[in-house]
């Protein structure tokens, strides 16, 4: 079975599986009885065609609108241009200078001529009543009129589905519409030949029975859609920076309006359409608007920003004029929704084994109806009355036709994709409470495969809270432990040198000191930044009057390629200064000149320079993070379109930050060493800083490696070969470089491969590793967008929950998997042996719906939502060439489906002596027994499916309630159907020794379930 499924139903990835591959499988699925059911939860691929299509057609339009912008440029210099435009008078009602529609107008068809004529970015802000540099005013009367004119930020979602929907869906199971043909026809038959009511009780009994297993399904596929929409509302919680009443503050998204002051930062998305207001290098990707790769570089001559788009490089404040539906990406996005997630490798894989079943299963019934017919046409032509037909031959003709459809209904386990999603809904849901929010469902199963996680030390393994506790500064190396320490060190350096610091730290800088709507100071930006503005501040500076004290005129925001930040500030005195900060031994490696302990710039000699290394490779091995700040005159010629300089540099100083290792990493590593995964820090940190934390929690030991990027992106492929598998920590690694790792460990190893990340770089190996993990505190909208699951906490100790809920999920769905083929196959040759050997089948129709809700809706409830133990993490990987119907689960599916049959077998033939049964109703007690029998059997191994290889199956069942809940229903539910249902459903009251009996035939498979299970077999 494993190589149909492979050479069939491999060819979808957890993740970027191609269109082809996505159709193809789903041509493979011939016979399927429920389609609406079944493909529930796999992509639309025709939504996809229309999103396609609609980006090709914003592409085209961006297109034609930056051209005619163009050419109006080129036309509007020195023209006075006239507004023909005329405000309406509902507008004008509600204290606005412009409508929704001229908005969107001006910055969707990029009118440059439009902007012009409204006054420009200052003209659009005071016809919507804000201020550029104050924002919106939420105070007064404005803010329902603007409500109600431009509407809120929020885009049109997919209506959800009510139960009676679901009902419905699951009605339109083919099997259940042929079935309930004949309860009718039988309705008809019966009540013509018996009357009402003795003659209704069969076909009434298949009706109950088609209701039963249809309103168990749809309340069980209600809520799983449930599940999905709540973890759908955490998908959507994004905050951005807004100033409002003068204050700087997170909002929601969704609480945008026009006239709103955004403040965006690399790695942002735009989260509506607005105009540039001011910012330095700023440069948008549109790809998922338009599909067009290119960046667009977004400044004062071209000012628009579109929804949805991103920010690759800078950071900007944007006035937003339109919001929510009026957005190309509202309209989108609507699209977009409806298309759905790409289905799960898990998913595809049982399809596949459904599809092979459900042949298996209708031969199976062809057979079995062929045989049961040719017993009653061989008996009429033995009596001699083949011309003649009585209405209980009719009878029995249409109970043979309901039996063989009911051995497809029970054959097809329609129920085995669907339990993936069952699982994988309650292991997101549990996750989410766990700090872990799964974006895409193949991540929650892909995971519990994994084999290596390259984690991010800054965030991940540290708790990003930082502090500069050295700095070496004119030569002067000092510990900072309190501000005492900071204001000693202001005492020692001269106020020249305390000078340029200050002014370095406030204006070469990502953050901002703002004050906040309470009236307290409050610091902004990354824990780098925020230490850094931090430690400014104790030395006295005070952050707005340094920034007023000079003019930016060039901003290169950090970039962890170049690991470095610069700007050029327009001295009050004439000419430019330029200041840059970021890795220090690369910023070292750009000065020739310091500032010694007379506060005098001179040369940098030999001695010196090893001093600063020395400090620097000290504070690196005390585990802190190390940065270098330095300066340079550029002269009185200074233009924006100039590089910042590269070389030349004098050194102000060297800072030691510290970011302690998060309470639980070290433990964290140990679980996922004995769990056979390896764990490897990637960053962009100085190697003795990442060599000293990674030994802290446990990833670098005596064996391992620890290496530069710059050295690995030296080496050969043979070189990598052999370093790659012993590689524990890279350091000062680029972008390129961790995507380069994670690419060779999945195609040349073959390993499932985790990445953690939080920049806008990262995005490249969140996209190509196997699960890309973002960081949802420090994490950007670019990385989130690109990444699989988002841990909400930043903690490593979380990404190992989530390998932990993987192994459950993966383990879950072969637990059931294993306890349904058990059914399938006993049902399918006891039906069919009997209706062979016998001519007739001992299961009839009700009652083998009865057992397909045992083991296909119930069954799933109770195996496929297992929570996670910590024992998971003692098995090892299961890896990507792993068989997901392994040696294991045929040895106790074949182990169980023989004891099952052989004891069915014997009740069959040798049941009436060993009871003493006869009479008329013998017949009835015996199939009644062996129903009864069959039902306790799938009862207790279900039991044994907890564990497909211990023996102890008992261990925590009492924890899962579900568990236990299922198991009591349906017990009690059989009881009532043998005690009270008889005349529905076929069945006669049993005494105690035969109750005994049954209960402890079902009993017994537990005890042969345990003695299989250790019978040895291979691991695939």
């Amino acid at each position: 079975m494993e190589s149909y499924l492979n050479e069939n139903f491999s060819g979808v990835k957890p993740k970027n599986s191609s269109e082809d591959a996505l159709q193809r499988w789903r041509k493979l699925c011939g016979f399927v009885k429920n389609p609406k059911r079944r493909f529930r939860f796999t992509a639309n691929l025709s939504k996809r065609y229309e999103a396609q299509a609609m980006r090709r057609t914003n592409q085209e339009k961006l297109r034609v609108a930056v051209l005619v912008s163009k050419a109006a440029l080129q036309f509007i210099h020195g023209i006075t241009l006239r507004s023909e435009y005329v405000v309406p008078e509902e507008v004008k009602a509600a204290g606005f200078e412009i409508d929704a529609d001229e908005l969107g107008s001006v910055v969707e068809g990029h009118d440059i001529k439009k902007l012009k004529v409204h006054g420009g970015v200052e003209g659009i802000a005071k016809k919507l009543c804000t201020s550029t540099s104050e924002g919106l005013n939420t105070t007064g009367d404005l803010l329902k009129g603007r409500l109600g004119l431009y509407g809120i930020n929020k885009f049109t979602e997919v209506q959800m589905r009510s139960y009676w929907v679901f009902v419905w869906e699951a009605l339109q199971d083919m099997t259940l519409m042929i079935l309930a043909v004949c309860a009718f026809m039988s309705l008809i038959v019966g009540i013509a030949m018996e009357g009402w009511p003795k003659g209704a009780h069969d076909g009434l009994g298949i009706v109950a029975s088609i209701l039963l297993v249809v309103f168990v399904t749809a309340t069980s596929d209600y809520r799983q859609s449930l599940q999905f929409k709540d973890l759908d509302k955490e998908k959507k919680k994004i905050s951005m920076q807004v100033t409002r009443n003068g204050y700087r503050q997170k909002i929601s998204i969704y609480d945008l309006l026009p006239g709103d002051i955004v403040h965006l930062a690399l790695g942002d998305q735009v989260p509506a359409d607005g105009l540039f207001v001011s910012g330095f290098s700023v440069l948008i990707n549109e790809s998922s608007l338009t599909g067009e790769a290119e960046p667009v570089m977004v400044n004062t001559d071209n000012p628009f920003l579109l929804s949805g788009t991103k920010v690759q490089d800078g950071s900007c404040k944007m006035l937003v004029t339109t919001v929510g539906m009026r957005t190309q990406w509202g309209k989108l996005l609507a699209t977009l929704s409806e298309g759905g997630d790409d289905e799960t490798p898990l998913q595809v894989k049982l399809n596949g084994v459904a599809t092979l079943i459900g042949k298996i299963g209708l031969f199976f019934a062809v057979v079995t109806f062929a045989v049961l017919v040719q017993g009653l046409f061989s008996r009429k032509l033995q009596n001699g009355t083949h011309w003649s037909w009585s209405g209980d031959e009719a009878l029995e003709m249409l109970e043979f036709f309901a039996i063989a459809v009911t051995i497809v209904v029970v054959a097809v386990p329609e129920g085995l994709p669907l339990a993936v999603t069952l699982s994988l809904a309650f292991a997101m849901k549990k996750m989410m409470n766990d700090k872990a929010l799964v974006r895409h469902l193949a991540a929650c199963e892909t995971m519990g495969s994994a084999t290596s996680i390259c984690s991010d030390k800054t965030g991940t393994l540290t708790t990003n809270h930082m502090t500069v506790v050295k700095a070496c500064i004119c030569e002067n190396v000092k510990a900072l432990n309190c501000s005492i320490d900071t204001l000693g060190l202001c005492s020692e350096i001269p106020d020249s040198a305390v000078k340029i610091l200050i002014q370095s730290i406030f204006n070469n800088t990502g953050g901002e000191v703002v004050i906040n709507k309470d009236g307290k100071r409050e610091i902004l930006g990354t824990p780098t930044e925020t230490a850094l503005l931090e430690f400014g501040l104790s030395l006295g500076g005070q952050f707005q009057a340094e920034r007023q004290a000079s003019k930016l005129v060039k901003v290169e925001p950090f970039n962890s390629e170049k690991k470095r930040m610069g700007v050029v500030l327009e001295l009050p005195e004439g000419g430019f200064r330029a200041h840059c900060k970021g890795a220090s031994e690369i910023i070292l490696a750009a000065c020739d000149k310091f500032i010694d302990s007379k506060g005098e710039v001179v040369l940098l000699n030999e001695a010196t320079i090893n001093h600063l290394k020395d400090t620097i490779d000290e504070f690196a091995n005390e585990a802190l993070r190390t940065l270098c700040l330095a300066y340079v005159e550029v002269g009185e010629n200074f233009s924006p379109v100039d590089p910042i300089p590269g070389t030349g540099y004098t050194c102000i100083g060297i800072v030691g930050i510290k970011d302690p290792v998060r309470p639980g990493v070290k433990e964290s590593v140990a679980v996922c060493r004995s769990a056979g995964i390896t764990v490897r820090m990637v960053t962009g940190d100085n190697i003795n800083t990442a060599k000293a934390i990674a030994r802290e929690c446990g990833i670098l030991t005596d064996d391992g490696i620890a290496i530069e990027g710059p050295v690995f992106r030296e080496k050969s492929m043979e070189e990598l070969q052999e370093l790659i598998p012993k590689i524990q920590v890279m350091a000062r690694s680029s972008p390129l470089d961790k995507h380069t790792l994670v690419r060779h460990l999945r195609t040349t190893f073959g390993e499932v491969v985790a990445v953690t990340g939080d920049g806008t770089n990262d995005a490249p190996a969140l996209h190509e590793a196997d699960i890309g993990l973002a960081m949802g505190i420090a994490g950007t909208e670019v990385a989130k967008e690109s990444a699989d699951v988002i841990i909400l906490d930043d903690n490593f100790s979380t990404i190992v929950v989530v390998a932990k809920w993987g192994r459950s999920v993966y383990i879950n769905i072969q637990k059931f998997v294993q306890f349904q083929l058990t059914v399938n196959v006993v049902a399918l040759i006891v039906n069919f042996s009997s209706a062979v050997l016998t001519g007739s089948a001992p299961l009839t129709a009700v009652q083998l719906l009865w057992v397909n809700m045992i083991m296909d809706t119930l069954g799933a409830l109770a195996l496929a939502t297992e929570p996670p133990n910590d024992e998971l993490m003692n098995r090892t990987p299961v890896g990507r060439k792993g068989n997901f119907i392994s040696n294991v689960m045929w040895r106790n599916i074949l182990g169980q489906s023989l004891y099952q049959f052989v004891v069915i077998w014997y009740l069959q033939t040798g049941g009436k002596a060993l009871f003493h049964l006869d009479g008329s109703e013998s017949d009835l007690i015996l199939n009644t027994l062996i129903f009864n029998s069959f039902v306790f059997c799938q009862v207790f191994n279900e039991i044994s499916s907890r564990e497909m290889e211990k023996i102890d199956v008992f261990k925590g069942i009492l924890k899962n309630y579900v568990f236990v809940s299922v198991l009591v229903c349906t017990v009690v539910f059989q009881i009532i159907i043998i005690e009270f249902l008889g005349t529905f459903a076929s069945t006669s009251p049993l005494n105690f020794a035969q109750w005994f009996f049954s209960v402890f035939i079902g009993f017994l498979g537990m005890p042969i379930a345990a003695a299989v299970k250790m019978i040895p077999v291979g691991s695939t």
